[in-house]
């Protein structure tokens, strides 16, 4: 492995860790309703379990609603037993053809719990980054102490300053998501 290639991988699992970030905070719940509460829900379908943006047309008609359209109109039951058992604290009611979610206000409590859990969220994608830079310094590292190779430490110190300033960026990322997401959880 070369420096380009510790330099690419370190960027790349850094890049992934930031983009599971963005997708997990869109689950977190906020002061108006989203489809991405719902999204990824996992309904027991015939047997196989499939998220509920696969068997279903989900929209907001109001800031505080969810509406959901199955396209199989058999799965009905079955995608509001999903919603219900999926730990939101939301009652599904079946209307027909379509369940309607009604998202009643947060509290200062459970809002404060949500920004907990997005800082936690967001620490916990931090410590990702760092376990990346970890593991790229320990490549270089190995490379720098090749003697076959014939690498200057120049290359492998200045390739550790890429990684430490690839990381600030992420981090600063990071904190940006977070910091957006929690004053998005205080918008009443």
């Amino acid at each position: 492995m070369d420096i380009d290639t510790i330099l690419l991988e370190a960027e790349e699992a850094m890049d992934k860790a930031v983009d599971y970030l963005k997708g997990e905070l869109k689950g977190i719940r906020t002061g108006r309703a989203s489809t991405a509460l719902v999204e990824y829900i996992k309904v027991d379908y015939y047997g196989s379990m499939t998220d509920l943006r696969q068997l279903a047309m989900i929209t907001v008609p109001e800031p505080t609603q969810l509406l959901i359209k199955p396209f199989d109109a058999s799965s009905v039951q079955a995608c509001a037993k999903a919603i219900q058992n999926a730990g939101l604290g939301l009652n599904p009611q079946v209307d027909g053809k379509q369940i309607r979610l009604n998202l009643p206000a947060l509290s200062g409590e459970r809002r404060q719990q949500l920004i907990g859990t997005v800082k936690q969220m967001g620490e916990s994608t931090k410590i990702s980054l760092r376990n990346t830079r970890r593991d790229a310094n320990k490549h270089l590292d190995k490379l720098g102490k090749d003697k076959s190779l014939h690498i200057p430490e120049d290359d492998v110190a200045s390739s550790k300053d890429d990684i430490q300033e690839a990381i600030k960026k992420h981090e600063k990322t990071v904190s940006e998501l977070v910091d957006s997401k929690s004053k998005e959880i205080q918008e009443i």
